[in-house]
């Protein structure tokens, strides 16, 4: 929670569940959805049969893979190479938010570029070992999509580097203007239902 809430000021989702339903896209990330959380499950498999594309990072093949449009199986531990890695071709392919960016966020200088830089998708194919073409795949799945959520559980926070994953995750919401609107947002499922 201390990653979301020193970026949003709260740690709880942004959007309720019920919303899920009317996503363009999914990105679960280091969550078991189908086995911990049943009935958000539910919904997104609902959305995925209403058109929506499900893209699942995780490094197991957890069964919400079986309903994946695309499924990036990481090596654990390189959430943050994964997640950085897309925002680099967001970037460069100029598929970010420019007015939601300059009206809702600060920081989105040539600092944060040139820590982009070196995230190639070549770069994380190596350190994540998901394959370049899927990276840029998710990317512009993600960026595309009017409504995007991201989805994600302890599989992101239970690590060291658990606050980084987060900013991370918040980052990629924030420079598409995936935020403040329906069906889209950061979204971190808490407990099992």
């Amino acid at each position: 929670m201390a990653g979301l809430a020193t970026v949003f000021g709260s740690g709880a989702m942004t959007n309720s569940i019920e919303e899920i339903e009317n996503n363009d896209v999914l990105f679960v990330i280091g969550s078991n959805t189908k086995e911990n959380h049943p009935i958000v499950a539910l919904r997104m498999i609902k959305a995925v049969r209403k058109g929506a594309k499900l893209i699942v990072a995780d490094p197991r093949r957890v069964p919400l893979v079986r309903f994946a449009h695309l499924w990036l199986q990481h090596k654990p531990g390189t959430d943050v190479a994964l997640l950085n890695g897309m925002m680099h071709v967001i970037l460069k392919e100029e598929l970010y938010d420019k007015d939601f960016i300059v009206m809702m966020t600060e920081g989105f200088d040539e600092e944060f570029k040139k820590n982009l830089e070196e995230y190639t998708p070549e770069v994380a194919e190596k350190i994540t070992g998901v394959p370049r073409e899927k990276i840029i795949q998710a990317a512009r799945l993600y960026a595309t999509a009017e409504h995007a959520g991201i989805y994600y559980t302890m599989g992101i926070t239970q690590h060291s580097h658990g606050s980084d994953n987060v900013f991370s995750i918040a980052n990629l919401a924030l420079m598409t203007g995936n935020l403040g609107k329906a069906s889209s947002g950061v979204n971190p499922l808490r407990g099992q239902n």
